[in-house]
């Protein structure tokens, strides 16, 4: 009796051995990690078995497959070959976004300091401490996005980068002389649970609010030279009801958790962009903090401007989460109660 097509193996001729050589050992061994961890990654993504001879790796397994490990590992090893380590989280973002073509990557920059970000389909945001490359090809829309955009929403769950990539964006626009200076507010709600009157002066009071703001820069720029800009109010960080009255002129400016912003606070927001300045806009629709029967002014912005010429919207899911694979799963599942409900 014979093997029916579905339950057939692959055909003996389709599993054939690519030899990849690596000049440097020692960035060799950089690239397959410690014991190999990130080989077995690559291994466990693709489908392929990777075995290390010297200084070349051996990719066996069907044509496709080997293609795609070897376009894999070629990427992260021009990373090393750049003087640039291979962190956590790079093996991933390498497997999910493979390669694209050096034209399609070219279109989406406007000048000469943009272009050297757009190269190889690659996306790279250098700041003071790091260079940023996005993960997945809506963080890489969406990074495009902002440069091209004078105001662009970032909308999606947790853990997808959104004013991770924001405020890196705001480094490297800052650094490079495109603006005098960087804002960043969100507004100061509490996630469900009531804190009480907190001590201290102001700062004291909204700090808390802002860590994830100041955790994002101090990931970018050297901590003094953070605590010297904001002391010199080149970089703010504020709560949103601080931004009424103002003309925000030459500045980046961020608005991290814009769920929790009422339709007057948003308008309000929206209409302090000034001449020369850019401005960013994240949330997630599905963490509203906001009292029971108040409208989400994120909710009214993107139905009233969708459309608007000069505005982007890039949107999130859980594929694109970038922390702990297991914070993917515990979207999708919340994700799917609510369409349920």
């Amino acid at each position: 009796m014979g093997i029916s097509a579905l339950t057939a193996p692959p055909n003996p001729k389709d599993i054939l051995e690519t030899p990849l050589e690596f000049p440097d050992n020692l960035l060799l061994i950089e690239l397959c990690g410690e014991f190999d961890r990130n080989l077995a990654q690559i291994e466990h993504a693709v489908g392929v078995q990777i075995l290390r001879r010297g200084n070349q790796l051996a990719l066996i397994g069907e044509a496709g497959p080997r293609s795609e490990a070897a376009v894999i590992l070629q990427e992260l090893y021009a990373k090393l070959e750049a003087g640039r380590s291979i962190e956590p989280g790079d093996v991933d973002g390498a497997i999910r976004l493979g390669r694209e073509s050096s034209a399609d990557a070219n279109s989406a920059a406007r000048d000469g300091d943009q272009l050297e970000m757009f190269h190889g389909g690659r996306v790279e945001i250098k700041t003071r401490k790091k260079v940023v490359e996005p993960r997945t090809e809506a963080q890489k829309a969406y990074v495009r996005a902002l440069f091209e955009n004078e105001l662009g929403f970032g909308i999606g769950p947790a853990g997808t980068g959104k004013t991770y990539l924001a405020v890196a964006v705001g480094v490297n626009l800052f650094l490079a002389g495109h603006v005098d200076r960087i804002i960043l507010s969100r507004p100061a709600v509490e996630a469900g649970e009531k804190l009480g009157y907190l001590p201290g002066d102001m700062k004291d009071k909204v700090d808390p609010y802002m860590q994830p703001l100041y955790d994002a820069l101090n990931d970018f720029l050297p901590s003094k030279q953070v605590a010297k800009l904001i002391e010199e109010k080149r970089i703010e960080i504020a709560p949103l009801a601080f931004m009424r009255g103002r003309t925000l002129a030459n500045a980046f400016v961020v608005l991290d958790e814009a769920q929790n912003a009422t339709t007057m606070q948003m308008k309000m927001f929206l209409t302090r962009l000034g001449e020369g300045s850019r401005m960013v806009i994240t949330g997630d629709r599905s963490q509203v903090d906001l009292p029971r029967g108040v409208q989400s002014g994120l909710r009214e912005a993107e139905s009233l401007l969708d459309g608007v010429k000069g505005i982007s919207f890039n949107y999130f899911t859980a594929k694109d989460v970038v922390r702990h694979p297991l914070v993917a799963r515990i979207i999708e599942a919340y994700d799917t109660l609510d369409a349920k409900g």
